[in-house]
């Protein structure tokens, strides 16, 4: 051992790695060395080249006070906090008893490679999906190793759901310097977004080049993001996997639309349930109750047959703009190049649990939707008798809330000078699940993280669509085209041009343009009323 060693070692540990985070390198560092963010020093786990940071807290927990409000900055610290366990995920319905919940859930994971801090890797920030109510970055399809290794840093991110994460109320516009409310789980996402501009150059990551990319709410949230002049500048592609900016949630909830009206009396009733309506501070009764109590007290449900209160991003004309339709139109999004696309069985999920599918209840969920179009709908997803319901609402849900919204997304990205690519996924692996539902909601999620056991049902077909998959999508977040050498040409969105994956990976065309442009005159409509 020489000198330099044997005095390194005769260090405080605290001095030792405050001096490994000033010099920035890592050579020779183990799980417990430190590096420094803007809130203070942490350490991680190493797993060869694979290091790995969990539950950084990325802004104040939202309580007492800070419930309904927009994420404050983390206090500091001094002392080495240790980053190797998952924060706890969001107080979300129907958790689970084992589960770890909390209203100090605003935390962030990262996951890289990199050789030292200066290697300017390309980041991706994943957003997680669940309907804006479910779901959190500790979920173990979401553990970014595998593709981390394919040479990119990969953060993911928990942030507000349901009631606690984007309820809109009167007395809450009051309280806002914008003089609007909800959408607090949407200004989380962008406070990881913030968090990771200052802070992922430590983690070897390229502030400059960052792929924001999500799957369902998360995939919805991706599509708001480029909207919303508060995220400008914080990334530079994205990535929405079966979910859209406008349709989706209208498609999926009758009683949902968007606007702040709708949602407003939501806010109301929710108040009411919690027994605060007629508080003279009906907010500040709101926030002496528990997360428990007002998760339970909203009641949300996934069921696309079910009406009642849904929480949800809403189109403020602050966080969003009131209508995204014009904004898409005008060009006025973000202008990122853009990866956008579906699973061929997007309803299936939403319709696993439900035994009673009758032509009567199909024409009812029709209706809630289509209102006087009805009939036109009917005719454009038909189902002859009751046998054929759960094959069209499948399509409805497939078209209405994943592909046509895919579709457009690409169109405006593409009409704005920007690179799109679409895809739809169509592979059925053998998983007990996917044996049920066929290419379901969610079935890509195993590809894209490549994280996939040969005991749950997947071969080695599987293993190399997910390495296609991972390669293509690594590729768009280095340079904004997933092309590159050994994989099938992906053509940009200037036709009808879409990518299949599926059991062989290939080109198409016109994936579902009669119905797409079906549910776009319908949504044009909507518009002119």
């Amino acid at each position: 051992m020489n000198t330099i060693h044997k005095l390194l070692l005769a260090l405080p540990f605290g001095l030792l790695a405050l001096l490994a985070c000033g010099q920035g390198a890592w050579a020779g560092q183990n799980n417990t060395d430190a590096l420094r963010i803007d809130s203070g020093p942490i350490s991680g786990t190493a797993d060869g080249d694979m290091r790995t940071y969990l539950g950084i807290p990325y802004a104040a927990p939202p309580v007492g006070a800070l419930r309904w409000r927009p994420p404050q900055p983390v206090a500091a610290w001094k002392d080495v906090r240790p980053c190797t366990e998952f924060g706890p995920a969001c107080p979300q319905p129907r958790q689970n008893p084992n589960g770890n919940y909390s209203e100090d859930c605003l935390t962030l994971n990262v996951w890289t490679s990199a050789k030292k801090p200066g290697a300017r890797l390309p980041v991706m920030v994943w957003i997680h999906g669940g309907a804006f109510n479910f779901g959190a970055s500790s979920l173990p399809e979401y553990h970014g190793a595998n593709l981390a290794r394919r040479g990119v840093v990969v953060v993911t991110l928990n942030y507000r759901l349901g009631p606690l994460g984007f309820l809109v109320h009167p007395a809450l516009n009051g309280e806002s310097a914008r003089g609007v409310s909800g959408n607090y789980g949407l200004l989380d996402q962008i406070a990881a977004l913030k968090w990771v501009r200052s802070n992922i150059a430590a983690f070897g990551g390229a502030p400059g080049n960052v792929t924001i990319f999500g799957q369902s709410a998360g995939s919805r949230s991706v599509s708001l993001q480029l909207l919303s002049p508060l995220s400008k500048g914080l990334f530079a592609r994205a990535i929405a996997q079966s979910g859209g900016p406008i349709i989706g949630s209208e498609y999926l909830s009758p009683d949902f639309k968007g606007d702040m009206a709708a949602v407003s009396r939501m806010g109301q009733e929710l108040a009411k349930r919690l027994g605060c309506a007629d508080a003279s501070d009906a907010i500040a009764a709101m926030r002496t109750k528990s997360a428990e109590e007002v998760v339970a007290a909203a009641a949300c449900s996934t069921s696309v047959f079910e009406t009642g209160l849904f929480f949800a991003p809403v189109f403020d004309g602050a966080v969003l703009p009131k209508d995204p339709a014009v904004t898409f139109l005008a060009g006025r999004q973000h202008r990122v190049p853009v990866i956008t696309g579906s699973t061929r069985n997007e309803g299936t999920l939403y319709l696993k649990d439900e035994k009673e599918l009758t032509l009567a209840r199909y024409e009812a969920f029709l209706r809630a939707r289509f209102g006087l179009e009805t009939p036109a709908a009917l005719a454009m997803f038909p189902a002859k008798d009751d046998d054929a319901v759960r094959a069209a609402i499948d399509r409805v849900i497939s078209v209405g809330a994943n592909a046509q919204p895919a579709r457009f997304v690409a169109r405006m990205a593409a009409k704005a000078g920007r690179k799109a690519f679409l895809y739809q996924f169509t592979r059925v692996p053998g998983t007990m699940m996917a044996r049920q539902l066929g290419a379901f909601h969610g079935v890509d999620l195993a590809y894209m993280f490549g994280n996939m056991a040969e005991a749950d049902g997947y071969n080695a077909m599987d293993v190399e669509l997910s390495r296609q998959m991972m390669t293509y999508w690594v590729n768009f977040a280095k340079t904004g085209d997933p092309n590159g050498p050994g994989l099938p040409v992906w053509p940009t969105q200037k036709s009808e041009t879409h990518m299949e994956f599926g059991d062989t990976v290939r080109t198409g065309t016109g994936l579902y343009r009669d119905a797409c442009d079906f549910i776009e005159a319908q949504w044009g409509r909507s518009l002119k009323q």
